[in-house]
């Protein structure tokens, strides 16, 4: 009998336990949970307590992220010059018989909200220089180009686009198809001032 009487308590304690467990569970799910993950707030605890602001956190971020890799298609009409314009015969000089000497750099540019900027060095025919640049987070356009050096260039000089993109951050080796002058144009899409870290390292000289 006494036996009887352990057992049936120990149910008793193991269904109380199971409805107390099931209670707060309910508890957290109602004031934490819809609200923070799913911007349900039934008893209005979520915003007392501020988890609301998580769900609405996350959307801004969601939302933010998507637009801002909605940017228009490169295609091949963005790349380099028109097809009307004529590559400058000096792009088949021979190379020199010896390049720059090598030299590293750290360089800021500043471009202006809404607007754009070009940053280039001087190089020779078949010159390398690793590059890298970024920004703190914002993306801009980038056109990472060249120019051919001519004693009298044009109005409307013949360029080589190397990448065309939208970025914060690129890197790479370039070795200079002729000589003249190689570097970007960076666009701002953004209302406030971006500035850009360029890091070169190589065969090169910087224009004063």
């Amino acid at each position: 009998m006494t036996t009887n009487n352990q057992s049936l308590n120990s149910k008793k304690k193991i269904l109380k336990s199971l409805i107390l467990a099931f209670f707060i569970a309910s508890i957290v799910l109602l004031v934490a949970v819809l609200p923070a993950e799913y911007g349900i707030d039934p008893l209005g605890t979520g915003k007392l307590f501020g988890f609301s602001k998580l769900h609405k956190k996350e959307v801004e971020m969601n939302t933010t992220s998507a637009s801002s890799l909605n940017f228009n298609k490169i295609t091949l009409d963005d790349v380099g010059s028109s097809s009307d314009i004529i590559k400058p015969i000096e792009a088949n000089n021979a190379p020199p018989e010896k390049q720059l000497p090598k030299r590293e750099d750290v360089i800021k540019v500043i471009v202006p909200a809404k607007k754009g900027i070009e940053y280039k060095v001087k190089m020779l025919k078949y010159g390398s220089m690793k590059y890298e640049w970024s920004t703190t987070d914002q993306i801009v356009f980038t056109d990472f180009h060249g120019e051919v050096k001519q004693d009298n260039p044009p109005k409307d000089v013949f360029y080589e686009s190397y990448t065309v993109a939208y970025s914060n951050n690129m890197g790479g080796t370039l070795t200079a198809p002729f000589e003249g002058k190689h570097g970007w144009y960076f666009k701002n899409l953004i209302d406030n001032d971006v500035v850009v870290v360029i890091k070169l390292k190589g065969e090169y000289e910087l224009f004063n």
